[in-house]
């Protein structure tokens, strides 16, 4: 059966009308998907607040040239100790993660990990880590682009009974977030335990631990304010312990985007990144520490003379440290001074401006 005039027209129109809409289509999709993965939870406020806007606020600023989906909780597959070799592979195109999940294999970083080197803050850490990794850590993160590097907060222990003296301390089984950690622990008199965090609430239940080290976000993200009611911290910096994390990128898909879309993952990069990571950090802890006291659980702050003691008990834990690197011809004792200098830097920085507010709905939110 023959066509009629006016399907032959429309059919036409339709010829014509189809490639225009496929070149808008290809016009409006983006140059770069990328994936960015993480192992925190998807309503952890390091997702909420920081990964997903900033995500959106690189998508923003390429024009929607560049898209990055982000996948918490290890979606794409692995453990959380792959992440920085799925970025280096290109399993993942971005990843956050811990540099301390690998010990040893980051050894510059691990410095900010020593014990009382960190500041309590996380936006003071994540400026002294960032500022130390662009200028120590290049070697050691080679194989991928490192977009910057943060810290958190200060860790408190958070335990089944009060902890005010070294003496107390003795055998407690405590969860320790890094090997350092762990080992400055043990210089204490504790009996440092390694288990992820989402299993710390089973664990208390099984009776294979007394307490953690952590900052105030973390305990609160596993409700740990209902399992323990006491919670000692150093009061004054440096603190007994911090973690560093790093937001790294696969080389490969960097060099292989344009010049103009690598400026944009630049500006959101290095300093800026650092200084956003660590505001979430420092707001979730503050929001954690206020639940806890309406809780009406007991805070308590480690006397000076007391910190003393404790630093003393671990400084054999930064002697090994510094030993160690040596047989790798790095200088520890040089680095450990860097990383104290810039944190000492950053707390001047702070203390001799206004507190800094949450980042701008309109500079890290932008619309979609």
């Amino acid at each position: 059966m023959g066509l009629s005039r006016r399907q032959i027209v429309k059919l036409a129109g339709a010829a014509v009308a189809g490639p225009a809409f496929a070149r808008l289509a290809r016009a409006q999709a983006p140059q770069a998907a990328l994936k960015l993965h993480h192992f925190f939870s998807p309503l952890s406020s390091i997702h909420a607040k920081f990964l997903v806007p900033w995500a959106k606020k690189v998508a923003a600023d390429s024009g929607g040239r560049i898209r990055i989906d982000v996948f918490a909780a290890m979606q794409l597959g692995g453990t959380p100790s792959d992440l920085y070799d799925q970025a280096r592979d290109g399993v993942a195109d971005i990843v956050f993660t811990l540099p301390g999940m690998t010990p040893g294999r980051f050894p510059a970083i691990e410095a900010f990990e020593l014990p009382f080197v960190a500041g309590r803050s996380a936006l003071v850490n994540s400026g002294a880590a960032q500022e130390f990794a662009a200028a120590h850590s290049r070697e050691e993160f080679r194989a991928v682009q490192p977009l910057c590097v943060c810290a958190q907060d200060r860790a408190l222990i958070h335990a089944s009974r009060p902890i005010a003296r070294l003496e107390d301390l003795k055998d407690l089984k405590l969860r320790a977030p890094t090997r350092l950690a762990g080992e400055a622990l043990a210089a204490l008199g504790a009996s440092p335990v390694s288990i992820p965090l989402p299993q710390v609430p089973a664990a208390f239940v099984n009776k294979l631990l007394d307490g953690c080290l952590l900052p105030w976000d973390a305990a609160a993200a596993i409700k740990l304010q209902e399992i323990v009611k006491f919670h000692s911290e150093v009061p004054s910096s440096p603190t007994l312990a911090t973690s560093t994390f790093v937001l790294a990128m696969n080389r490969p898909a960097y060099a292989a985007l344009a010049p103009d879309l690598k400026k944009v993952i630049d500006d959101n990069s290095g300093a800026p990144a650092a200084a956003m990571a660590g505001r979430v950090f420092d707001e979730q802890s503050q929001a954690a520490e206020s639940l806890v006291r309406k809780r009406g659980n007991t805070i308590g702050a480690i006397p000076a003379e007391e910190a003393a003691r404790w630093r003393k008990a671990t400084n054999k834990v930064i002697d090994a440290w510094v030993a160690a690197l040596k047989l790798r011809s790095l200088d520890g004792a040089k680095l450990l001074e860097t990383a104290r200098a810039l944190v000492a830097k950053y707390e001047a920085q702070a203390a001799a401006a206004p507190p800094p507010g949450p980042p701008s709905c309109a500079q890290w939110c932008p619309s979609p």
